[in-house]
């Protein structure tokens, strides 16, 4: 099962029975609108602060996944959840509410790949029939806690991403009819030294890279074996950095085939500086358009790389540097 020593190869294929896209108001705005399940029309959700609606946005993406497999929330033996607030309260409120027997993760944006590979892991060693894997984010509670309440108006450099607001979710079954999960590249961290909050992108940039030359490897295949290679939450800064930096590591990749979540969601028009952000940018892309559109016979193999920036308001205020990780879990029909 181990290949190489950061590739998990699951010889069952754990299957994606289901999966949902929660979203808000900005994201409807988006591109990607028809793809989520559901759309608020709201960022408070009809809570009195940011936390709780984006605890909101998970139970919803929980409630609807569960809807759309046609099992018992009975049934469902583990859920995996992560966010970017402190102690991830959001996950972890929201299992108070799913009462299933509940793992919470931080790996920051890289989150929802983390949750999902360590969701196959379990399927695969049969120490389960069915868990749910999820992330969320949500732009507001993200601001305040990382950067400056929305409220303050503060200015923003171009390299600056916006977080998504939304959640996303996968129920992992051992069999049915679906995607399946076929292998992950657990990421290592990486620090290029960069500090500076509002350039998430180019800090994660080397840690993206790393995983994908890992995986292909590890795996020994070519870039070419998959439809699609995706990043999380890269944008257009990092991004543009991956690409050089993925030639300079001999690995070369059609642009056609490597996208960024981040570039995705929302559309030119919308401002969102260099791209989205946030735990949500990869969840609900991937379990909402990419699964869609794999659903449809237009995607048969991807690639999700999720990519987190793992600082804390205070270790920036420490003057310490960014440390970096991504994940990347193999889907295919």
């Amino acid at each position: 099962m181990l290949k190489g020593k950061q590739t998990w190869i699951y010889e069952s294929k754990p299957v994606i029975i289901a999966s949902a896209a929660v979203g808000g108001p900005f994201e409807a705005q988006g591109p990607l609108a028809e793809d989520f399940d559901i759309l608020n029309e709201d960022i408070w959700l009809g809570q009195d602060s940011f936390e709780k609606a984006e605890k909101v946005l998970l139970e919803q993406a929980c409630s609807k996944v569960i809807e759309k497999s046609g099992l018992d929330k009975e049934a469902i033996e583990f859920f995996i959840s992560g966010d970017l607030l402190n102690q991830i309260t959001p996950s972890s409120f929201a299992a108070r509410t799913l009462q299933i027997p509940y793992f919470g993760i931080y790996g920051a944006c890289s989150s929802s790949m983390e949750g999902l590979a360590l969701a196959s892991l379990i399927i695969n060693s049969k120490a389960a029939n069915y868990v749910i894997a999820g992330a969320s984010s949500h732009n507001a509670s993200a601001e305040k806690q990382f950067r400056y309440p929305t409220e303050y108006g503060g200015q923003k450099p171009p390299t600056a991403q916006w977080t998504v607001t939304g959640a996303g979710t996968a129920l992992l079954g051992q069999r049915g009819v679906g995607p399946k999960v076929t292998s992950a590249t657990i990421g290592k961290i990486v620090d290029s030294g960069l500090s500076d909050p509002f350039n998430l992108g180019g800090a994660m940039a080397p840690a993206a890279v790393d995983t994908i030359l890992a995986h292909f490897r590890e795996r020994e295949i070519e870039p070419s074996y998959y439809d699609l290679i995706l990043t999380g939450d890269l944008g257009e800064i990092g991004h543009s950095v991956a690409l050089e930096l993925l030639q300079k590591g001999g690995l070369d990749i059609n642009d056609d085939i490597f996208k960024d979540c981040g570039l995705l969601i929302y559309s030119k028009d919308q401002k969102v500086f260099a791209g989205a952000s946030g735990c949500a940018s990869s969840a609900t892309v991937t379990y909402g358009h990419l699964l869609n559109r794999m659903g449809k016979g237009e995607l048969n193999k991807i690639l999700v790389v999720a990519t987190g920036a793992l600082l804390s308001p205070i270790s920036y205020q420490q003057k310490e540097s960014i440390p970096c990780i991504a994940h990347g879990v193999s889907i295919e029909m």
